[in-house]
């Protein structure tokens, strides 16, 4: 596994665009705070990154997402230099609650897979996620659920239209082969794995089904 200075190194001698200090230039940092967690958006040349405080400190890292998902290549700064530029950066950022993240609006499960009673696990992006039948129709909880083990806020649907997509999704489930031991798995252990989100507990229950 190549380092992010590897893979930088790497990805500019195949010909990736490096940019100068005067044409990297971010349109818009917004730090989405809120739910125990804060996550920030880099918005770039129509690109949305997104990076922890963590990725935004660290300068390789930094510079390896952007290249990832928007093909360019911030410049170099030595190291004082970068930690004021990436300071000043997080000052001047937008501020929103959590909640505003944008959704992803092509947002498309790769499977769902049953393991048998009321147990279900949603593949998305190479992420496992596990579900009861009831968190599963629930879109609320499917939303929250989703959001914080994939990292990806599913859009909100009307809940005839979730209803809808979500029989698809039952009746065209894949059912998992069983595994050794799996047979004695308890739905206390499975739902011990289904924990609810800090912030979230206390949020009234949705009016009607969605």
């Amino acid at each position: 596994m190549p380092t992010d200075s590897q893979y930088i190194l790497e990805r500019t001698r195949q010909g990736c665009v490096t940019l100068a200090d005067d044409e990297f230039v971010i349109d818009r940092l917004v730090k989405y705070v809120g739910n125990g967690r804060i996550r920030w958006h880099v918005e770039l040349r129509g690109h949305r990154i997104e990076l922890t405080t963590g990725q935004i400190k660290k300068q390789p890292t930094f510079r390896r997402k952007i290249l990832e998902q928007a093909g360019v290549l911030p410049p170099q700064r030595a190291g004082a230099n970068y930690r004021r530029w990436a300071l000043d950066l997080r000052r001047n950022a937008v501020e929103l609650p959590w909640r505003d993240r944008p959704v992803d609006a092509g947002f498309a499960i790769d499977r769902l897979t049953s393991h048998g009673d009321g147990r279900w696990t949603v593949e998305y992006q190479g992420k496992a996620i596990k579900f009861t039948t009831t968190k599963l129709r629930r879109q609320l909880s499917f939303r929250k659920r989703m959001l914080a083990k994939a990292k990806v806020l599913p859009p909100e649907l009307t809940p005839t239209a979730y209803r809808k997509w979500m029989d698809w999704l039952i009746q065209n489930a894949a059912e998992a082969v069983p595994l050794a031991g799996e047979a004695s798995m308890t739905e206390k252990s499975w739902l011990d794995d289904l924990p609810e989100l800090a912030g979230w507990q206390d949020e009234a229950p949705p009016q009607g089904t969605d």
